[in-house]
């Protein structure tokens, strides 16, 4: 039996609002940096075309086929505040689909960050923690499996995750680690035996994240027995099919047809007897793992390099990383809750993207997302609340 195992994460970053260099905060920076309308108005948007039509189609599936259908989330910290402030019937559309039981949700940091890659893993720890606490007291569940931002995975941080008691770890199937070998089974770090990793299946998920809608595309138009016909050809014992949760409306909108995809999908699947759906823990329990792979430097499932450049390839982008980095004792030092709040915020990895110089079709994807002109104009809003942010602290 092969599982095809779905996981989608579900991210909005709070982003910050036009703040010039001579601007300063009057002691609420979360109020001062972050643009609480616009986000709203974005948040808002989202609901209407992804959560509310998704969650919707994803609790009728699993009316339909009962325990044959199964999905797993990933919900980030920064998404769960925004839909608790903005649109509390989002929160309990979640929770809707956490009772039937078909759902798994993902441990991750709680701010979306890139903390993982600080030598110091000890606010990686912290965030990953409060990330776990929201996630029981919000939703009810308690993760057994960990999906880090943006995918991004090394051995060290494989390491870190296994000695705060995950059972397993989501990254990347990129041929960086894999070499020749395929995506789809159960894999092991090699320096840290005893956790196990799930591999994304790019292409595939590829398929329905980013070309489902291209018409330029030569398998376009995308229909589910075709698809369904792929999955039950890929070799192997799981294929892990990782995307936005945002691909089904906002994405990839409805009016190409990813909705009607989606819900013809287990249909199709139903025509071939070695395919059955799976959560990421089922995956882990019900296999063992075929190799071992090794990751001395950190991959991810951004861009074609599949690394960490989209957030660290340029100066801009490494000088705000090591600054908040080396915030860190400086705002614990103040004791205050809005301020710790407020730098934890700034180092989600989308103000990272944001000041991405990359080209072609990476650049292209990054331009979408951004709500600046161009990366400068982004780097030079994020230094200005960053420089204020270190007056505040004394640093």
């Amino acid at each position: 039996m092969k599982n095809v195992c779905f996981y989608f994460q579900v991210h909005q970053p709070m982003r910050l609002g036009r703040f010039r260099a001579f601007d300063r905060s009057c002691g609420n920076p979360v109020d001062d940096y972050f643009d609480t309308e616009k986000n709203k108005a974005i948040f808002k948007r989202v609901a209407e075309r992804c959560y509310y039509p998704a969650n919707d189609m994803m609790l009728r599936l699993i009316d339909a086929c009962g325990r044959d259908f199964r999905i797993s989330y990933s919900l980030s910290g920064t998404f769960i505040e925004q839909a608790l402030l903005f649109d509390g019937g989002v929160i309990d559309s979640f929770r809707e689909l956490a009772k039937t039981g078909c759902v798994e949700f993902l441990q991750e940091t709680y701010y979306h960050s890139l903390a993982g890659l600080y030598e110091d893993q000890t606010e990686f720890t912290e965030q990953v923690a409060e990330h776990k606490r929201v996630m029981r007291n919000e939703i009810g569940v308690t993760p057994r499996v960990f999906r880090n931002t943006e995918l991004i995975f090394d051995n060290r941080i494989a390491g870190t995750i296994k000695n705060l008691g995950y059972e397993g770890i989501v990254t990347e199937g990129t041929e960086r680690i894999l070499g020749s070998r395929l995506p789809n089974y159960l894999y092991e770090p090699s320096s840290v035996p005893g956790i196990k990793v799930l591999l994304k299946n790019y292409r595939l998920s590829d398929d329905v994240a980013f070309r489902f809608g291209d018409r330029g595309w030569n398998e376009y138009p995308l229909f589910a027995d075709k698809y369904a016909r792929w999955l039950a050809a890929s070799p192997g014992e799981t294929i892990n099919l990782f995307m936005d949760y945002e691909t089904f409306g906002e994405h990839q909108w409805k009016e190409t047809g990813i909705f009607g995809f989606m819900e013809k999908l287990p249909e199709e699947m139903r025509g071939y007897d070695d395919l059955r759906f799976a959560t990421p823990s089922e995956c882990i329990d019900s296999l063992e793992a075929k190799g071992r792979i090794d990751a001395p430097f950190a991959i991810s499932w951004a861009d074609s390099e599949r690394d960490v450049s989209a957030c660290l390839d340029n100066r801009m982008q490494q000088y705000a990383f090591n600054t908040l980095r080396d915030m860190r004792d400086a705002v614990l030092k103040t004791g205050n809750r809005q301020i710790k709040h407020a730098w934890r915020l700034l180092q989600t990895s989308d103000h990272y993207y944001y000041c991405s110089t990359k080209f072609f079709a990476d650049g292209d994807v990054h331009t979408y997302f951004s709500p600046y002109d161009n990366p400068y104009d982004a780097f030079i809003n994020y230094l200005n609340v960053i420089t204020d942010l270190q007056r505040l602290v004394g640093y």
